[in-house]
């Protein structure tokens, strides 16, 4: 008798779960842990028992994991995870959550990564695909874990994922049928000993290409447009502030048009102007995404309607309040210097600026050229307050919060005046206050929603 593939899964939240429940579903013994003893983990946990496998929560049983065959890590773990870092469960073949579902899939494969936008891009790809009446889900990082795509009975005719770096670390067979980057900044330097080492995971997208491989790159990134080396494969690029060189195919501005070429046909898309989404960054997106779409098969006609009727994402530059001529906006994503860089030159009225959370090792003194004209006041909040202070004091007035989240919103709506933007936008991980950055963009929704009917009750 054929022994059984013994699989560890580490970490419960929903990707951990779900392949957990896929390798059940393949007659695979089942090992999963997570240190964390939440009422979710524990229900994970009890599923993954009731099926037949061994779940355990608050802690990791290290001789346990070592006797897997193989360990699928969640994109929640870090890469310096103490119970990854054991001697012995070093010994035993790691991958990530992304390859064990991949693995398992027969549909192609559109995967988005990048620093900044991959959310927003991998959501408006998978609008754009159904649009065009192809069934497309989201799925990775955004939407739902590529393995509980697996468990569909219906193969799906496109599966749009959103790969991080964390994930692309720990790929072995992984290959997109078609990939995008969207830009590249330093992030995560609180996981990663340097910017190459991040930039080097991100590389990994490419690591299984062929010749009928496509990519579409942000061409007015120098960091993006060396990314794949010399990888094989048909290239686009899309370019947002500079044309597109003749000849070659992609996505560009032409007198304020989305304009899409293939070879040397064009077609225009729609105003951006008429993009339904907030920032002039998301003309890079928008353009990302119908490269993307139309390569794998979308035609002119459906993406300029996609493009027409997607609404974005929670937690990204979302108004999620507009009284008292007050806009609050909730961009709990921003979880690095880069992309509230992005956020802040998207505003165009003063701004009160909520910063803080958990430090990741960038300077803030990053963000002062945006801040210049139009941040009115910023509030340091969090683990990373006392830094956020310390870099930025002497340059614009800043106030320290202590205390708790509702404590920060209640002094931002202090501080407002008739005409100001309240800015959730804090370039720091949630993981001091929050369980993640829905969790605290939800939060922030929350307390906004209370404040104003307070304020008009």
């Amino acid at each position: 008798m054929t022994r059984r593939r013994r699989v560890g899964v580490l970490g419960l939240a929903r990707s951990g779960r779900a392949a957990a429940m896929l390798a059940l579903s393949r007659g695979e013994h089942v090992f999963a842990s997570d240190a964390g003893d939440s009422i979710e983990m524990r229900t994970a946990a009890d599923e993954i028992r009731a099926l037949g496998g061994e779940a355990e929560t608050g802690g990791h049983s290290v001789a346990k994991l070592a006797a897997c065959d193989v360990i699928v890590v969640s994109p929640g773990i870090p890469p310096d995870a103490e119970v990854l870092r054991d001697e012995q469960v070093r010994a035993v073949p790691r991958i990530s959550e992304l390859e064990y579902g991949f693995q398992a899939l027969t549909s192609p494969v559109l995967a988005v990564t990048g620093t900044n936008g991959k959310s927003t891009t991998t959501a408006l790809a998978a609008h754009l695909l159904r649009a065009a009446e192809y069934d497309a889900p989201a799925a990775g990082n955004i939407g739902v874990a590529l393995s509980e795509v697996a468990l569909r009975p219906k193969k799906p005719d496109w599966i749009v994922v959103e790969a991080s770096s964390f994930q692309l670390a720990d790929i072995d067979t992984f290959a997109p049928s078609i990939g995008v980057v969207t830009n590249l900044s330093p992030d995560h330097l609180d996981r990663y000993e340097s910017v190459a080492a991040y930039y080097a995971d991100k590389a990994n997208l490419f690591r299984n290409a062929t010749p009928s491989s496509r990519w579409v790159l942000n061409g007015e990134d120098t960091a993006v447009r060396a990314l794949p080396g010399g990888a094989p494969g048909e290239r686009r690029e899309f370019r947002v502030s500079t044309p597109l060189a003749a000849g070659l195919s992609g996505g560009f501005v032409r007198d304020g048009v989305l304009v899409l070429r293939d070879e040397e046909r064009e077609e225009p898309l729609l105003a951006a102007s008429a993009l339904p989404l907030f920032g002039e960054h998301n003309r890079a997106n928008a353009l990302a995404a119908a490269v993307a779409a139309s390569v794998a098969g979308a035609g002119p006609a459906s993406i300029r309607r996609g493009l027409g009727t997607f609404q974005g994402l929670e937690h990204r530059l979302e108004v999620v309040a507009d009284r008292d001529d007050v806009l609050w906006i909730n961009d709990s994503k921003a979880t690095n210097i880069a992309s509230t860089i992005v956020a802040l030159r998207s505003m165009t009225r003063p701004t009160v600026l909520l910063l803080g959370g958990r430090h990741k090792g960038e300077a803030y003194t990053a963000l002062l050229e945006a801040l210049r004209g139009r941040v009115r006041a910023v509030i340091a909040y969090g683990e990373a307050a006392t830094i956020v202070e310390a870099d930025l004091r002497d340059h614009l007035p800043i106030e320290r919060v202590t205390g708790g989240f509702d404590a920060v919103v209640e002094r931002a709506a202090s501080l407002a005046l008739p005409g100001d933007v309240v800015l959730l936008s804090p370039a720091c991980a949630s993981y001091d206050m929050f369980r993640d950055y829905e969790d605290r963009g939800r939060a922030f929704r929350t307390r906004v929603a209370a404040l104003v009917e307070k304020a008009h009750g």
